[in-house]
């Protein structure tokens, strides 16, 4: 096999982020639903309350933008209150309110195996372990965080 170049690299990413996204079910909580985004930001939240928006921002990858804006947005939902750092009253910081920890974190934690056999097709189902193999590794060793976490319990909404 060649070794991977950059521009396969980025196709195989947003290839894996629409299969993710194609994956977690729809929210019902919100007119339209509610974008998979706001519902990663909700699940960040939930295992790290009490999190700042460039703590979220540096955990999730996103931008600071679209973790202020989804912030916002599920402190509409009544799903998180905000409130300024007693330490630095700059920053504000995000908590979910009691009972939105569960329903926050519940939309992503869903298997993926027949997303990915759906994606590389009958002529390839053999191989379809190896592949899930291969997800995970790269899984621990890019985002270990998310791994640690995959087997904890959010933190209780205070």
């Amino acid at each position: 096999m060649d070794d991977m170049n950059a521009s396969e690299l980025f196709l195989l990413g947003r290839k894996l982020m629409k299969l993710g996204e194609a994956a977690i079910p729809p929210s019902e909580r919100a007119p339209g639903g509610v974008p998979t985004s706001v519902r990663l930001v909700m699940a960040d939240i939930s295992y790290h309350p009490g999190s700042s928006v460039s703590e979220i921002t540096e955990r999730t990858g996103f931008p600071q933008s679209l973790v202020s804006l989804s912030m916002a947005k599920l402190r509409d939902y009544g799903m998180v209150v905000t409130e300024p750092d007693p330490a630095d009253r700059r920053r504000t910081l995000v908590r979910p309110v009691e009972g939105a920890v569960r329903r926050g974190t519940q939309h992503g934690a869903v298997p993926v195996d027949e997303t990915i056999a759906k994606a590389i097709g009958a002529e390839a189902e053999d191989r379809l372990p190896e592949a899930l193999t291969a997800l995970e590794l790269l899984g621990e060793l890019m985002i270990p965080e998310i791994y640690r976490l995959a087997g904890s319990e959010p933190a209780s909404a205070t």
